[in-house]
């Protein structure tokens, strides 16, 4: 189990790095082409083959990869431990008292998330018909990358819920004041 787990964090991770490569090639494409072609040295070399107005699909380019870049990392990659928390009141608790709020909070986040799903749906069906500005695709293939995020976030959730119930929130990421004081001072 261990193997798959590192396998599909490294697919999901080069996903995501391949997206951004690609986001950073597109840039600078566009800084080329803004800046290079139609000076006089670029056309004494090349002429007039290349149009810089035909260029104007980088910028839509860029912004649909940063969305499925943001989206597909916060699905497949960011942990639940690298989210920012306000535990002050958690931390206080006791660990069946943690239990309950980190279900409470598991079981909040997969139905808002998969509730979610059918009422956006409805409202993006017109993104079926409607084109994009300067990509040759509809665009609600450029905003599926959302439900996919809604289905995976469940998910995880999800399966959060049952880890929490068989094992309960001890082995939770949180790190009391106090434990992170005394590790320091152990460790000196």
């Amino acid at each position: 189990m261990k193997t798959i787990s590192t396998l599909y964090r490294h697919l999901t991770e080069g996903v995501a790095a391949a997206m951004m490569a690609v986001v950073f090639c597109t840039f600078i494409l566009q800084i080329f082409v803004r800046y290079a072609v139609g000076t006089p040295l670029f056309v004494s070399i090349f002429g007039t083959t290349v149009n810089a107005s035909q260029f104007g699909w980088t910028v839509e380019f860029i912004l649909v990869l940063w969305l499925w870049t943001i989206f597909w990392g916060n699905a497949f990659i960011v942990r639940e431990r690298d989210h920012v928390t306000f535990d002050i009141v958690y931390n206080l608790a006791g660990p069946r008292t943690r239990t309950v709020f980190a279900l409470f909070g598991a079981v909040v986040i997969i139905v808002a998330l998969w509730g979610s799903i059918d009422p956006t749906y409805a409202k993006m069906k017109l993104l079926r018909i409607k084109s994009s500005a300067t990509l040759p695709v509809k665009m609600l293939p450029i905003y599926s990358i959302y439900f996919l995020f809604l289905a995976v976030v469940g998910a995880r959730y999800l399966w959060r819920v049952i880890d929490l119930l068989r094992h309960g929130a001890d082995r939770e990421m949180h790190v009391l004041p106090y434990d992170d004081f005394t590790t320091d001072e152990a460790d000196r």
